[in-house]
């Protein structure tokens, strides 16, 4: 009966969503791995910092927008020039530290201004901040490089146990940025390559520690020196281990020239993954 008056005024009866063996509507959607989160971050930070291997863009440029243009080299070198050059001519560091703080800020303030985006200013705003503050609290002004030290052993050791345990850092960003997500893992070559890159930037990491921190333990005499070493194993060593890097992943995704219409395969010399650790 109610069938029929349900059925008279044109609405279906409503199934019970809670009687056994009737199929949901809707199907919750899988909240994504944490792996995958992980892997768009670190290519999206990639992206906007001008790393895409798709692009069609030469090596200068790549490696010039990966230091953030003349603007962005000008707000990393010249804190640091400030420190050196206020020390060597005063030899007072607290000073030093005070006016490379300052300049950082104005860098900041200035990004504001031009209502440019104001990240990397800010960010190294902060790590001025953060590295005098630990000078102030401690009373020793070489402290003012321990921060730096800090995060030179982690970026090194995130990047170092992430290719030994065969998820390299650097292959979850080519694979995100060359669509093919974690498949890189599939290829011998590939994975091979993206290891060594991965251990070229922990020893990038690294080195800096192991100049930097025989330096450091001087104490506040060598102030001079270790901001220099600091100051030339920066972008003189960043950017070529970008160009480095950024050759060998284009390499690694080459297409062999189209044949009269065919279209032009990947190169891949992949091998069948006999294992889930990378062999060197």
């Amino acid at each position: 009966m109610s069938q029929n008056a349900n059925e008279a005024d044109g609405k279906p009866e409503a199934e019970s969503a809670d009687t056994p063996g009737t199929p949901r509507s809707e199907a919750t959607a899988p909240e994504p791995a944490v792996s995958d989160v992980l892997r768009a971050a670190l290519g999206e930070a990639a992206r906007r910092a001008g790393i895409d291997p798709n692009e069609q863009a030469t090596t200068g440029h790549v490696v010039w927008g990966a230091m953030g243009g003349w603007r962005g080299v000008v707000e990393s070198v010249v804190p640091s020039f400030v420190f050196i050059l206020v020390f060597a001519l005063t030899t007072d560091a607290w000073l030093a530290i005070g006016l490379s703080v300052a300049v950082a800020a104005v860098f900041t303030v200035a990004r504001l201004l031009a209502k440019t985006p104001p990240v990397a200013a800010v960010g190294g705003l902060v790590a001025a901040l953060v590295a005098a503050g630990f000078a102030l609290f401690t009373g020793k002004a070489e402290n003012n490089f321990i921060p730096g030290f800090l995060t030179n052993a982690a970026y090194g050791s995130g990047l170092l146990i992430s290719a030994l345990i065969g998820w390299s850092i650097i292959g979850l960003i080519g694979g995100y940025l060359m669509s093919e997500g974690t498949a890189w893992r599939r290829s011998k070559r590939k994975r091979r390559v993206y290891f060594w890159l991965t251990i070229g930037w922990a020893g990038l990491f690294f080195l800096r520690l192991a100049v930097q921190v025989p330096i450091y333990l001087q104490g506040e005499s060598a102030l001079a020196a270790l901001a220099t070493a600091k100051l030339l194993m920066g972008i003189p060593l960043f950017a070529p281990m970008i160009a480095v890097t950024w050759l060998t992943v284009r390499s690694l995704y080459a297409k062999v020239p189209a044949e009269s219409g065919t279209p032009s395969p990947e190169v891949d010399f992949s091998e069948p993954e006999t294992g889930t650790t990378p062999a060197p």
